[in-house]
């Protein structure tokens, strides 16, 4: 398992199209717009990327991703309060986790991470605040391996992340795990958590990765 340092940058915040919100999957449609807020893009300082350090001859780079894993990221959410958002799955009883997805081919992960936030979440207003410069991987157990090699007619070993940490600047009503509901929802409830209870209510193959993450991202938590 990587060990990795982080790095900050400056980051306007992002804006979208205007679109439909369902505020939760239980609940009737409610239609919502989304006003353009108007700011100045702030030029980003130059990046301080620094060396993991690892236990593998050759750490994951943004190039260099493990043979056999998935390419990922994963998008931790904190609220002004510095809780972190969470989402409980469909498919797994009880387990809770914050948002991440595939990166697409010749995707750069900064931007699908941005995707993978609106998609999964509805969440179009957020700062990036810092990412952990290395990917980090986790595997699947077998029965959940052999699940989503039918699902996305691959077998993927499992799946190595790069993690961003967001600011959320919105308004909680903007979020809506539906989305524009033309995506199967992932999740059907949310809640703002402490880090403790992120590492507590997520299945355990994931544990390793989200401790590394939360102790990168620690200096914002606190």
């Amino acid at each position: 398992m990587a060990s990795c340092r982080f790095f900050f940058c400056n980051s306007p915040v992002f804006s979208l199209h205007p679109l439909k919100v369902l505020a939760r999957p239980s609940q009737s449609p409610q239609v919502c717009f989304f006003k353009y807020n108007k700011f100045t893009v702030l030029p980003l300082h130059p990046r301080q990327l620094r060396t993991c350090s690892s236990s593998r001859s050759s750490p994951p780079t943004m190039n260099n991703v493990p043979e056999g894993y998935r390419r990922n990221v994963g998008i931790c959410l904190i609220n002004p309060s510095k809780k972190i958002f969470v989402a409980s799955r469909l498919d797994i009883p009880d387990a809770w986790q914050m948002p991440q997805g595939g990166v697409d081919e010749n995707e750069d992960p900064r931007d699908a991470a941005i995707r993978e936030l609106k998609e999964e979440t509805g969440v179009t207003s957020a700062e990036v605040l810092a990412e952990v410069p290395c990917w980090l991987t986790y595997d699947f157990p077998p029965e959940v391996r052999e699940k989503l090699k039918h699902e996305w007619g691959s077998d993927w070993k499992g799946q190595a992340q790069k993690w961003f940490l967001f600011k959320f600047t919105g308004k909680e009503e903007d979020i809506n795990l539906l989305d524009d509901g033309t995506e199967k929802p992932e999740f059907g409830e949310w809640a703002w958590m402490s880090p403790e209870q992120v590492v507590e209510l997520a299945v355990d193959f994931k544990k390793p990765v989200y401790k590394e993450v939360l102790a990168a991202f620690s200096p914002h938590l606190e």
